[in-house]
């Protein structure tokens, strides 16, 4: 049995080159692996194939001990506590404040449905990269990007090149899309709304991970929150999950997490973000943490304001300044501005992040931010350049959904998109299941204070 993102023989080659991210020399251990014939390079999946002998394991586990030691680490330029961080932001934006209930509710309305359909839109392709995307929608007549993906024409040829997500394709194809089924990047956005109808605006850490222990089955969380899932059965409390044996800790997962916290302070990003924070710090450190306060301050913006400028301002007043997230988004958002065309555009991108993992934060926030900052405020071209960009598609679909559907309002969404979601979400998490929309919008205001 292979277990994906907690077997220590495909763990350790993340570490080692996330330490070497840090600033950590990790010379002597990655030569002390190799010698006992481990790869140099980490499996581009959860789990590599054939799985270690038990003398490689034993070695794996033992360099992730030492590791451990200094993982995850601040640094002046890239803290962790909220106080070092809320000290490297300059002067944010100045926001409205919602004051008429109806409209704040529709904006909301729109988040929700934007996510989702965002990340319906990515979820066939994850996995797949820009060459393949292109290839599926060229052989399907369906070049450039502007509906959900189809089967329906594909090759043989392009098919076994490039294979559906596993998983997805049963659900999430124009041909059997039949209300918006599961999906972590929804998941996660039900239980930090959970979390804050139970334990109010005052929430812990500790709550979020009592939450994910009591709510979230175990095979539903992937890459840093599955270790630090682990890490808690194991007995080891946050922040120390975000650390030990977990080389994911500035991957996406923290960013895929935090629109909620967003939506329930719209026009405060200060507070979206240290509530991000708060989730966030379970699973994550640094740019983990930075991603997860980047977007939730862009989602309180876009409850409040039309300009998509605006809402990127927000965002990125909330990241360290010095930050290797900050310079990513910066330079991000200059791309989309430099008149390049949507493909030249995301050559560049690719370039500039070329060899980061396909999940990490990096570069999935880089893309968030070209195509916010491509699309302009539209939803149809913001969520479709993201999704062509690669990488984590249907999260960073869902993320540019939720910020671009808020921005609009439920109202001015495309029917077309809208309606195959019919108002249903799936879950695995029970309370949740089968729940619509419109209700979640309610209950989501329902948190706004002053409202």
């Amino acid at each position: 049995m292979r277990v994906t993102w907690v077997q220590p023989e495909d763990v350790l080659p993340h570490e080692l080159r996330q330490a070497t991210a840090e600033g950590h020399d990790v010379t002597d251990i990655a030569a002390r692996w190799q010698a006992a014939g481990g790869p140099p390079q980490p499996p581009y999946g959860g789990a590599s194939q054939p799985p270690a002998t038990p003398e490689m394991r034993a070695l794996a586990r033992e360099l992730l001990d030492e590791l451990s030691r200094c993982a995850g680490v601040g640094s002046a330029d890239e803290p962790n506590d909220f106080a070092d961080i809320r000290a490297t932001w300059p002067t944010g934006p100045v926001l409205p404040k919602p004051t008429d209930r109806d409209t704040l509710l529709e904006r909301l309305h729109g988040g929700w449905l934007g996510r989702a359909s965002g990340c319906l839109l990515g979820k066939p392709v994850e996995k797949i990269p820009r060459e393949g995307i292109r290839a599926i929608l060229e052989d399907t007549g369906r070049y450039p990007l502007n509906y959900y993906f189809t089967a329906v024409g594909l090759s043989d040829r392009v098919n076994a090149a490039w294979p559906w997500n596993r998983a997805s394709r049963p659900t999430s194809l124009v041909e059997n899309i039949d209300g918006m089924p599961e999906d972590d990047d929804l998941n996660y956005t039900l239980l930090a709304l959970h979390i804050l109808e139970t334990y109010g605006r005052d929430f812990s850490t500790d709550d979020v991970a009592q939450t994910w222990l009591l709510e979230l089955p175990g095979g539903r969380v992937f890459t840093a929150e599955r270790v630090a899932y682990r890490n808690l059965l194991d007995g080891y409390d946050p922040p120390e999950t975000a650390t030990r044996g977990n080389p994911f800790r500035e991957w996406i997962g923290a960013q895929i997490r935090t629109d909620l916290y967003g939506w329930a302070n719209p026009g405060d990003v200060a507070t979206a973000a240290e509530m991000a924070w708060r989730d966030a710090r379970v699973s994550h450190t640094r740019n983990g943490l930075y991603g997860a306060m980047y977007v939730a301050a862009m989602a309180a913006a876009a409850c409040v304001t039309d300009d998509v400028e605006k809402v990127l301002d927000a965002g990125l007043s909330v990241v360290p300044p010095r930050s290797r997230l900050a310079a990513a988004v910066t330079a991000a958002r200059e791309l989309a501005h430099s008149g390049l065309d949507l493909e030249a555009g995301l050559d560049r991108l690719h370039a500039t992040h070329e060899g980061q993992h396909w999940v990490h934060v990096i570069n999935n926030a880089a893309l968030v931010t070209y195509a916010l900052a491509y699309g302009r405020g539209d939803f149809v071209t913001s969520i479709c350049a993201a999704v062509v960009g690669g990488w984590d598609t249907d999260s960073d679909g869902a993320s540019v959904g939720a910020i671009t559907g808020a921005l609009c309002g439920a109202d001015r969404l495309p029917e077309q998109w809208i309606s195959p979601l019919k108002n249903r979400l799936a879950s695995s998490i029970a309370s949740f299941d089968g729940v619509g929309f419109d209700e979640l919008a309610r209950r989501t205001g329902a948190l706004v204070d002053g409202l």
